[in-house]
């Protein structure tokens, strides 16, 4: 199976302004992406979809390929991620590389490492699920089984069950999505064979980044921060991150 890495990277964000351009912990923040991406085994090629010239630049001096920038009309701030993946399988297959997956990998999550990466194309590669995702296990108190949403002035349970479950041990495990990795097959972004197309399809598998990354250590690919998560959406994403590079939290 043929998949490459996409790494999506537009000029314009608002929570965090130019995040793409500015360094973590002294080095582009591109290049956390980068060295992970290149760490891992099941990568062919490793792609930036940019519309600004400058995060280019930088793409290409931490090794990313910028075979194409992205049109203008794909880097709003309303622009959803299928027409960038889409884009990029597009323009690839049109210059004869065609791919069996992508493999997306937003810069926003700097700590990921190359055994979660390989971890998700494993799952894909065992044929019975169209998108696999990173995800770490939801805290018991926040199990669905437990939270309730307003029904107007009532409460009901997220499960739609008349009752919650008593016992903190009788909870099914449940997880939520991390925005380290996601691995989809080109039929369904693309949508190929009847498919509707989209970034999650109807059978979704999972890789906790927790296992990941106690496998990165022990196979020799140790990754700075691997064990930990940030997702760089506020300024206080950013403090933490920092925190987190310098060693100020554990």
């Amino acid at each position: 199976m043929r998949v490459f890495g996409l790494v999506p990277a537009r000029g314009g964000s608002k929570g965090i302004p130019g995040k793409n351009l500015r360094s973590l912990g002294g080095k582009p923040l591109l290049a956390w992406t980068a060295e992970a991406a290149h760490a891992a085994r099941h990568l062919q090629r490793v792609v930036l979809s940019t519309e600004d010239a400058r995060i280019a630049t930088i793409g290409r001096q931490v090794g990313l390929d910028v075979p194409f920038l992205r049109p203008a009309a794909l880097a709003r701030d309303d622009t959803p991620m299928l027409p960038v993946v889409q884009q990029a399988f597009t323009t690839l297959d049109a210059a004869g590389e065609r791919f069996d997956a992508v493999c997306l990998l937003q810069p926003t999550s700097p700590f990921r490492s190359a055994a979660l990466i390989d971890a998700a194309i494993e799952r894909l590669a065992r044929g019975d699920v169209d998108t696999v995702i990173s995800v770490l296990p939801v805290p018991h108190e926040h199990n669905p089984h437990w939270v309730f949403f307003a029904h107007g002035e009532q409460l009901v349970l997220a499960t739609g069950e008349e009752e919650p479950i008593a016992r903190r041990q009788a909870l099914p495990p449940a997880f939520h999505r991390d925005g380290s990795v996601y691995v989809v097959r080109r039929e369904q972004v693309l949508g190929e064979d009847g498919r509707r197309p989209s970034l999650f399809g109807p059978r979704i598998a999972g890789v906790t980044n927790d296992r990941a990354d106690r496998a990165d250590r022990a196979d020799g690919r140790d990754a700075d921060n691997a064990g930990h998560h940030v997702n760089l959406d506020t300024p206080q994403d950013w403090a933490r991150a920092e925190r987190l590079v310098a060693g100020e939290e554990p």
